[in-house]
Order: C-alpha cells, then structure tokens, then sequence
C-alpha cells in the first residue's frame, strides 16, 4: 500500500456548487499628510448574509460614506489576506446551494479522534496502575499468596499470585511479567521467579535426568526482548545433543557446541522480513530490542550482537538451502552446484520447463529470445575488512554471485596490474547481468568489480549467464554496447572452458537502454536501438536501474561486511527482489497487456493515416529498404538522414531565395534599404505585442475606474450596444463565393509555409548546436533563428486569419467536412517530423497533424521527403513494436502458467524422491513439498481467474483485440504449428 500522506488536512470543509456565490473584492484607497496611503478592503456578495460595502444614503444623489474607512492601514499583500474572508455557514446558505452530500465525522477520522484525545491518555495512565485488580486480595486460585503479579504478553490485566504466574507461562516463558510494589509496578522475570525451560520433553512434564545450562544463564533474543532464562536440557538415553533440542524447540543457537545463547525463530523471521522492507541492519535491530529490553542503562545487558550476527548469516543460508528445495536433493546439500538456489524468471525462456516442443525450429525465433540487460553499480563498494578465509561465503556461487575462486583466478591469470583501489576499498561496486524484460537478477549474473566497470568483469558474467541459459537466441543491452561487442567472441577464445559455448547454433544482437542511448553519436542511436529494431517489442533494457533503487539502502551495511557476509546478505536481497516480482506477475502482465493492445490500435492508426498521404511507389521503395536492413544490419540504416547537413551558408542562400522568390511574385516587397520584409515583419508583431499588452492595462485601469464613476459603465454599455447594432450588414453571394476560395487556398498556403518555417528553423538548431560555438557566433545564429521563428508565427497568425473567416463564411455558403482537412493550429503542432511532443516518448510519439494534412507531400523539397522517409520508417517501426509486445506478453503468459505447473510437479517429485534418516524428517520433508506446490497450484489459479478478463465481454473490445492480433508479424494465435499456444490443455489466456 502506498504511503500516507503527511500533509495536514484542513480543519473545515464548506461544499458548494459551481454556480456559488461570487464574492468581489472592493478597495478604497487614501492618501493621508505626509505620503501615507491607506486602503481600505470590502467584499460585496450577491448572497444576502454575505458582506457588503457601507449601506447608501437614502439620497440617491448624495456619494457613501467611506470616512469611517480611511483608518484601516494598508495591508501587506500575500496569500493569507484571503484567508480572512468570512464565508457563510453551510447551515446559512439557501437550500439550493447546499451540498448534496453531507459531511460525517469519518471524513476527517483525526478530528474525530482529537475529541477523546484526553480519554486515550487517560486509559493509557490507567494501565499504569492495577486498575479494577486492586479490589481483588486473594488469587482466583484461592491460594493464600498475594496477587501481585501480571503479564504484559498475555490477554488482559489480571493479577495472579507466583505460583500461577509460573505455572501459566510454562508453555509462554519469554512473557514479560510486573511485580506490584505496593505503589508501581516493577519489572521481573519468570526466572527469578522459579521458572526453568525443559528442553526434550512437552511442557509440565518431569525429566528425570535433566542437564543445567552452563552457569544456569541461558540468553534468548526474542522478538520482545533479550530474555536471560533458566533451562534445562534432557539428559535421557533417547534425547538430542543440545543444539538439536533448541531447535526442536524453534530457537536458533548461535553454535552446535555448548550453547549458551539462541535467537527464537520467531525473531529471526521478523528481522529477515524487516531487513527485505526496510532494509534494517542487524546493528539497529540488535540495538532496538537492546533499549527495548532496558532503556535507561541501569540494567546491563550481555552483549550478544556478534553472535546475532552469524545467526543471521547462518539464518539466511539455510532459508536459501531450504526453499530452493535442496534439503529434499537424495544426494545432500553438498551436490549443490553453481545457480541451484536462485529464484528463476517463470516468463523467461526456460527450456525443458516453460517452452513447447519443437521450439527451437518454430518460427519466428524472437518469440523464444532472452533478453539480457548489463549494468554496474557503484553504490555497492566493499571496504578493506576481513578476508575470504576469516569471512567465507556459505552461499559458495549457488545463487546470483559467481563462485568466487574461479572468478578470482580469472582475473589473476588475466590482469597483470593489481586491481586494488586507492581508496581502501576492496571492491568498487558490483556489476550484473538482469532479465532485461522482467527485472530480475540471473544465476550467477553478479559479481564484484575492483576498480572501474572493465571488460575482463562484465565479459565473464555475461558468458556466465549465457552458459546456464540455454537460449537460442539473445538480445544483449548495455549502455557502452557500440564499444564493449567489438571484438567480444575474439575475448571469448580467452575465457575459461566452462564459459566457452557454440555461437553457430545463438543469434546475438546488441543494443543500448532506452535511457542512455541519447547520450550516444546518432549513428549509435539508430544501429542500436530498441524502438527501431524487429523483435524486441516494448523493451527499454533499463531494467538493472530499477532494481539498483531497492537494494542500494542496504548499502550502509554492507560496505563494512566481510566478503562473504556481504555477498550472502546481497544474494538474499535479489533473491526476495526476484520473488515479489514472481507474485506480480499476474497483474503487471495484465495491465501491460492492455496497454500493449490499445496502443497498437492507436499507432496502427497513426500509420496508416500517414501512409494515404504517401504515393505506393514511394512506400513500396521505403519498405524495400527497411525490411533489408531488418534482415541484414549491413545494408543501409533507412533510420539515417540521405541529406547533407545544412551549413550557414546554405541557410544565408536558402533566407536570400526566399526574398528573391516573394520579390518576384510581388509579395512582400521590400521597399526600404535597411528594413527588410522579415525585420518588417517581426516590428509588427512587437508592436501587437505592445498593443495587447495596454490593452490589459486599460482595462485594469476602467475596473478600478467604475468604482469611482459607476456611470461609465453604463456609458460605456450602451456603445458597444450600438457598435454591435452598426455591425449587420448584406454582401453579394459571389463575393462570399470568391472570398471563400481565396481564402480556402491561402490557408493552405500558408500551411505549407508553416511547414517550411519549421524545416528551416531545425535545420538551424541542428547547425547551431552542431558548430557554433563562442558568444559573436551564437549571437549571429540567434539573431538567424529568431528571424525564421518570427516567420514561422507570421505563417501561423495567416493561417489562423484566413481559417476564421472560413469559420465565418462556412455556416452562410452551407460548406461542411472542411474543418477536418484544416484544424485548429496549436503551438504544440508546430512540430517537425520526428520531434516527441509534451508528454511522450520515442515509443508513444504522434505524428503532428500539419504532416498528414492533404498537399504535405507534394513539395519535391528533398530534405521534405528524406524526412518524411524517416518520419514512416518511424512510425512503422513504433507500430511493429507494440505488435510484437502484444505477441510477446501473451508468449510470457503463456510461460508464466507452465513454469508454476512445472515448478509444481518438481516439489512433488522432490518430497517422493527425497531421502531422510528418520521418519520424522521424512514426514517433515513431505509437508513442505506438498506445501510449496500447493502454493504454485493456487499461484495457477490465481493468475488464470485474472487473464480471463482477456475475453471481453465487449464486442468492440474483442474486434479490437482481434485487429491488433492479426496485424502481428509472426506465428498465428489459434493454436496452428509454431503459435506460442502449443501445447496448451487447460491454459485459460
């Protein structure tokens, strides 16, 4: 659930309708002796009981009387003077402007509370004391011992005596228990009360050969408190060494030889949760349960956090062991192999588990790709402390760390410096290799980097990850992909030979995230990128960022670890970030999908209304040359711009063509030496500028003007009532007819001129950004582009004048189905092709409407038509991407359902095959298989009642999906030979 908000609510709420009140505000100013003005305020409402100025003289001729006013001194303006309004009351207000719904006080449940404010804290105090137990003398067992002790644990507040306080708790002895000492209560424990914990046998019954705990001082760290207890083990013939009967017992012992201290199970499940949520270090925890055990450093505690804190590495090593299912492995733990205990991706291209038969012939491959996204992280360093032998991984490579020897010896062999950082840190970060789609940390995918993100680390995961994959084919993405696949299988000759594969049977391409690759030469942004590649649908390759801000909180830990601590605590982080993503599946699956479906509707559309402004020979030769660059990367990018750059000079000429050609069409001719028409033109707007803005000015000035002189305003009415009455006028029919075709094709003149306007003035950023450099040139280039802006607006401003006449002229001449060719002209239309309007990205960008407006391709201008060549490689591209994500996503559910069935038969097949000493483990065993594939069973369940809503009820909805479906490149939905929905019984998707 997301988090509350902390802002303070208002303490009033007064619902009213739109058509309220309006209050208007009257000010009266006064200048007194000596320069002091004075102001006075009133708030005139049309409301009865609502304020007003000061009643009038009963002498319609005689002016108010302000005197009364000029005391009030003039008030600092800011945002609280309208605070001070007076607002009538809801009750006051008539009955058609009250609100229909009516306030209660659970609206605002803190005020509700402040009202019983005192009450809380007064039965707070109560508990302090005995309460109604003081009445009571004897114990309710009738013994003639004093009531005097209770429990803060257990329900209620009953007193009892010492015998049944101990007698109770046999079964609860971490309980927190008070003596009453005559006046408060003080704390004490069931130890010094006589109670003893026997281990080995059920509570109340006796062991005859019972063994004390060394020094009769056992430490329990529990999730109350650090309890120091008596205990007894059982000596019997038949019982278990000592650590076994404490964990029989759900206590963890911090060592198998002579305990003397142990962490119930119950403490070590609330801190692993906690540290996953909060990120906790044991240091806090410890410490908090610490003051909670005694918060005023009079009672000394043993110090037990070192202990605690190999628990909680041994904790999380056998959590890892246990639901990775390798406690059930017939051959034992130590089979356990490289990546055996990761949470794996269920949408993910598994073979042998989520893939049909068949799979790797069936066609079109990218269905089946892995999607592998490579990252580093800085944040996650390492200080000089310890060492692998004084500090060991019990993880040992079997999660996302590789195993560390062989990495270690890798690197030995290869680097002939020391890779040691100068800053005292072993190592500097880490680096990974994530599910590029789903976000999830990869088997062996993570390692650590000693100084700077290098080749001879990343190389060695990813041929980690690719090795255990067993994918066919792979889309690598990295943000320095142009550098780091240069020469990459030349490296591979290098690696180790259990990181060598066969290339001849994976296809390999590289790309960069979504994010950095703006970063990048544009020859880079189009080779690599995802939104222009075939096959990748909607995928960003940013996933490792977003994990990186989940676990770099725990960072202020780990830094200070050992090696093994560390890389432990970070395997059990990604392996609970990979299992919240597992229990998300089903509704972000889901609403991706939805998504994926409307907008491939909408960008389906898109291309095709720009495709009926296009000739069939000029998209037949277009799409000839984008699926030959979709087959073979080597032939030409048809993403890449055909013309050469524009320089200044190119632009000087261009500006000086643009003169000559309206000088010799009689337009605009410029009859001054110094004063061009362009200089000319943007004098103007300035001038209207100026214009408005007295304008604004003016009529600020009459409002405060009919305060003064009421009058005016009725003067003032009553001219433009006759100037309105002065405007009706007849004109011949024929002349509305020739001013409508003239001005029909000078609003589209003036639309082609727009659209020229903003070629130039891109084509003089792109040159301004490129080459200019130093203040004289820049001053130049903005003097160049505000010119062609001004042009631009000129355009606009003859667009908008002659589309409102046609505005005008249509209702008389009875023209109709005009206004969809010419549209309201937006600023945010004024956009060149390829430009992301407010809003939108590279994947969800429209095209602006001046583009596909009929005559927009008619210009032979060959920077125009290299333009709109990529303009439509573009949109065709976003079209096929979203396609694809559509196919994509219902491939994954498709997997998502088969892994859990999968997963499923695996634990059952686990606890069958699994072999145990003792009965008792062997039933232990069976219970947890069973319950682990229940649970996937119920996960089956669950995700199949959510994706039913993929069978609308709507039919619009459905011949929607249905347009969409059809419109994907690749394998048909219906079940034929290499449709993702082989092999599909009882999938419900």
């Amino acid at each position: 659930m997301p988090r509350p908000s902390k802002r303070p609510k208002l303490v009033q709420y007064v619902d009213v309708q739109e058509e309220q009140t309006e209050y208007q505000r009257h000010r009266v100013y006064g200048i007194r002796d000596g320069g002091v003005i004075l102001q006075s305020t009133q708030f005139v409402s049309s409301s009865p009981v609502s304020r007003s100025l000061p009643e009038l003289s009963s002498d319609e001729n005689e002016p108010p009387d302000f005197t009364s006013l000029w005391d009030e001194p003039l008030p600092s303006l800011n945002i609280d003077q309208t605070a001070q309004l007076e607002l009538p009351s809801a009750d006051q207000l008539p009955s058609s402007q009250k609100s229909k719904k009516k306030r209660t006080p659970g609206d605002n449940p803190l005020l509700l509370w402040l009202t019983e404010h005192s009450t809380y804290l007064d039965e707070m105090i109560r508990l302090e004391g005995r309460g109604n137990e003081a009445a009571h003398s004897l114990c309710c067992c009738g013994g003639e011992d004093l009531p005097i002790y209770r429990c803060r644990d257990c329900f209620g507040i009953e007193m009892v005596c010492q015998s049944c306080v101990v007698e109770r708790h046999r079964c609860n002895p971490l309980h927190r228990i008070e003596e009453w000492m005559q006046d408060f209560f003080k704390r004490i424990s069931l130890k010094s009360l006589g109670l003893h914990v026997q281990l080995g046998h059920n509570p109340g019954e006796v062991c005859l050969n019972k063994q004390r705990a060394n020094g009769d001082n056992f430490t329990i760290v529990d999730a109350h408190e650090i309890h120091e207890i008596g205990l007894n083990f059982c000596g019997c013939k038949t019982a278990q060494i000592h650590h076994i009967q404490l964990l029989r017992a759900r206590w963890f012992p911090v060592t198998s030889s002579k305990p003397q201290t142990a962490a119930t199970f119950a403490v070590m499940e609330f801190f692993h949760l906690l540290s996953f949520e909060s990120k906790v270090s044991p240091y806090e925890f410890y410490h908090s349960l610490a003051h909670r055990t005694d918060n005023t450093g009079i009672t000394p505690i043993k110090d037990r956090y070192s202990a605690f804190l190999r628990m909680v590495q041994e904790w999380r090593n056998l959590k890892l062991l246990k639901r990775s299912g390798r406690g059930h492995h017939p051959d034992g733990i130590g089979t356990t192999q490289e990546g055996d205990c990761v949470v794996l991706c269920p949408a993910c291209p598994q073979p042998g588990i989520n893939l049909p038969e068949g799979w790797e012939k069936a066609e079109p491959r990218w269905v089946y790709a892995l999607f592998l996204s490579i990252d580093a992280n800085f944040h996650l360093k390492r200080k000089a402390v310890s060492s692998d032998k004084r500090d060991p991984s019990l993880n040992n490579g079997s999660s996302y760390f590789v195993e560390e020897k062989h990495y270690k010896s890798y690197l030995a062999e290869r680097v002939t410096l020391p890779q040691e950082s100068s800053r005292g840190l072993t190592a500097a970060g880490v680096g990974t290799v994530d599910c590029a789609r789903h976000e999830m940390k990869l088997a062996s995918g993570v390692g650590d980097l000693q100084k700077g993100e290098k080749y001879i680390n990343m190389d060695y995961l990813v041929f980690s990850v690719i090795i255990g994959s067993g994918a066919a084919v792979l889309n690598l993405s990295y943000d320095i992909a142009c550098l780091w696949h240069k020469k990459l299988w030349a490296r591979l000759a290098s690696m180790p030979d259990r990181l060598q594969f066969d290339r001849k049977n994976k296809t390999v391409r590289f790309f960069m995230p979504k994010f950095h690759i703006n970063a990048h030469i544009s020859a880079c942004q189009t080779n690599f990128s995802f939104n222009y590649s075939k096959g990748v649908g909607r995928t960003d390759g940013e996933a490792p960022e977003r994990g990186w801000a989940n676990v770099n909180r725990v960072t202020t830990s780990t830094k200070e670890m050992g090696p093994g601590a560390r890389r432990d605590t970070l395997d059990d982080n990604f392996g609970d970030w990979n299992w919240k993503k597992v229990t998300t599946f089903g509704h972000v699956l889901l609403r991706k999908l939805k998504e994926s479906v409307k907008s491939a509707k909408i960008h389906g559309d898109e291309l095709a209304e720009l495709q009926s402004t296009i000739d069939d020979v000029s998209l037949n030769a277009w799409k000839s040359e984008v699926e030959a660059w979709e087959d073979d990367s080597l032939q030409p990018n048809p993403f890449e711009s055909r013309i050469a750059p524009m320089t200044q000079t190119t632009v000087r000429l261009q500006l000086a063509e643009n003169e000559a050609h309206d000088l010799q069409a009689g337009i605009n001719v410029s009859l001054h030496d110094e004063v061009s028409p362009f200089i000319l033109i943007s004098t103007g707007l300035d001038l209207e500028d100026q214009h408005n803005a007295l304008l604004r000015k003016i009529e600020s000035w009459t409002i405060i003007q009919t305060l003064y002189m009421p009058t005016v305003s009725l003067l003032r009415s009553a001219s433009e009532l006759t100037r309105e009455a002065s405007t009706e006028y007849s004109c011949d029919h024929k002349l509305q007819e020739l001013e409508w075709d003239l001005r029909f094709a000078q609003a589209h003149n003036a639309l082609n001129e727009v659209r020229q306007s903003i070629c130039l003035s891109s084509h003089l950023k792109t040159f301004k950004w490129t080459h200019i450099c130093g203040q004289r040139a820049s001053t130049r280039a903005r003097s160049m582009l505000d010119v062609a802006d001004m042009r631009e607006m000129a355009s606009k401003l003859k667009y908008d004048t002659a589309r409102a006449a046609l505005i005008v002229l249509s209702p008389i001449l009875g023209k109709v189905a005009w206004e969809g060719k010419l549209r309201v002209l937006h600023v945010a239309d004024l956009r060149t092709l390829g430009d992301i309007g407010p809003g939108q990205s590279e994947g969800t960008r429209d095209i602006s409407w001046i583009w596909k407006a009929p005559g927009a391709l008619d210009n032979d201008d060959a920077g125009l038509q290299d333009c709109l060549r990529i303009e439509w490689c573009k949109a065709r591209a976003c079209k096929g991407r979203w396609s694809e994500e559509v196919l994509l996503l219902l491939e994954e559910m498709r997997r998502v359902i088969e892994f859990f069935k999968w997963q499923a038969k695996w634990w059952k097949d686990r606890g069958t095959t699994a072999i145990f000493a003792k009965p008792a483990h062997q039933e232990g065993g069976l219970a947890y298989a069973a319950r682990q594939a229940h649970i996937r069973l119920t996960m089956v369940k669950h995700v199949q009642e959510l994706w039913s809503q993929l069978l609308p009820d709507d039919e619009d909805d459905t011949a929607e999906m249905a347009d969409v479906l059809l419109t994907i490149e690749g394998p048909p939905a219906d079940g034929k030979e290499g449709s993702p929905a082989d092999d599909e019984d009882d999938t419900d998707v």
